[in-house]
């Protein structure tokens, strides 16, 4: 199939599938209003429910660098699917977590379905968050010191993290953590993330990077590497420097 060919169908189909299964995308108020500190809320009557943060900016704000087809799609139709099928899975399976690390902590025994869907929620939540328009700019303060004495350099930094996302196989994403004061650079296959009980590498999330096709793929088709090039523009480096603590 040709390039341009595929990617009139991937969009067509998002547009027409992704709506049929999530029963309509679930409209905010406001694209542009702030995002929430939470990603869940638990009422006294029920267990936890995940809800999908605002976005701090309009669809197209991220351009060139992100699309804003790609980011209706993605954040509209995909995000809210997540959302949408593991507050099912949670009232289904009669799960009775109170917090998000509740239930990371035993993702290895939820079912795919909530644990998918649950890192589907979670790490776009995070993802939205780590995204910034603006002039590009690189890390400061406290993160840049601590990506200096953990990678060497900034420049180190981004060549490891950069190949950390392009070359994990297939869908997942690419995580810079923090392990009880280092920082580490780790990929997780799938909706998995370093929160859950049975990662491979451990520690708490500081920035993350979407490398599913969905993420990239109508601006870039399967250039990854000019994805990720173009990505480091619109990280949010005050945001990761509030998670460094």
């Amino acid at each position: 199939m040709k390039t341009n060919s595929r990617r009139k169908f991937i969009e067509n189909t998002l547009k027409a599938t992704v709506i049929a299964a999530v029963g309509g995308p679930i409209l905010l108020k406001s694209a542009s209003a702030s995002v929430t500190g939470n990603h869940y809320q638990v009422n006294a009557d029920e267990a936890l429910k995940f809800t999908q943060v605002l976005l701090g900016f309009d669809y197209k704000a991220l351009e060139p660098h992100i699309d804003a087809l790609t980011m209706e799609i993605h954040y509209t139709r995909h995000h809210t699917s997540y959302i949408k099928n593991v507050n099912e899975a949670i009232i289904a399976e009669k799960l009775t977590f109170t917090s998000e690390k509740d239930f990371f902590d035993n993702a290895s025994k939820l079912s795919a379905r909530a644990r998918n869907n649950g890192g589907g929620a979670w790490n776009h939540n995070f993802f939205w968050q780590s995204l910034k328009p603006g002039t590009p700019a690189g890390p400061d303060g406290k993160v840049k010191k601590a990506i200096i004495s953990s990678f060497g350099s900034v420049e180190k930094f981004k060549e490891l993290f950069s190949q950390a996302a392009l070359t994990r196989f297939g869908s997942g994403w690419a995580w810079l953590i923090n392990d009880n004061g280092t920082l580490k650079i780790t990929s997780t296959a799938n909706q998995d993330n370093p929160l859950f009980n049975n990662a491979e590498v451990k520690g708490t999330p500081l920035l993350a990077l979407d490398v599913w096709e969905h993420a990239y793929y109508l601006k870039y088709q399967n250039k990854r590497n000019e994805y990720i090039t173009g990505w480091w523009n619109v990280v949010n480096w005050d945001e990761v420097n509030k998670r460094l603590v």
